[in-house]
């Protein structure tokens, strides 16, 4: 994803992540996170386009649940995820961690 089409400034963070797509449940990692979206390591496939139900693992050991737009893929490597809809409650969470 270039620098260029973001409007919220990610941070490289190390999260475990559980997502949920066509493929099915995985495992996986978040290598950086804004308000706007984040990037999640994964060898699961996606397509662009598809609505993914994603849980962050935050440092305080709660769950954060969040559905997104994949907006790239990158196979074997991961996808960029953009948050489709956050609420405040998750946007409060989400700063917690961006700060």
């Amino acid at each position: 994803m270039g620098d260029e089409r973001r409007e919220d400034e990610r941070v490289e963070v190390n999260l475990p992540v559980r997502w949920d797509g066509l493929s099915g449940s995985h495992d996986a990692r978040l290598s950086d996170l804004s308000l706007g979206g984040c990037f999640v390591n994964t060898a699961g496939r996606v397509e662009k386009g598809d609505v993914i139900s994603l849980k962050i693992r935050m440092p305080d050991g709660e769950w954060l649940e969040l559905r997104g737009e994949v907006a790239t893929f990158q196979e074997g490597i991961g996808f960029g995820l953009l948050f489709t809809f956050l609420t405040d409650e998750e946007q409060f969470a989400l700063r917690q961690v961006i700060v």
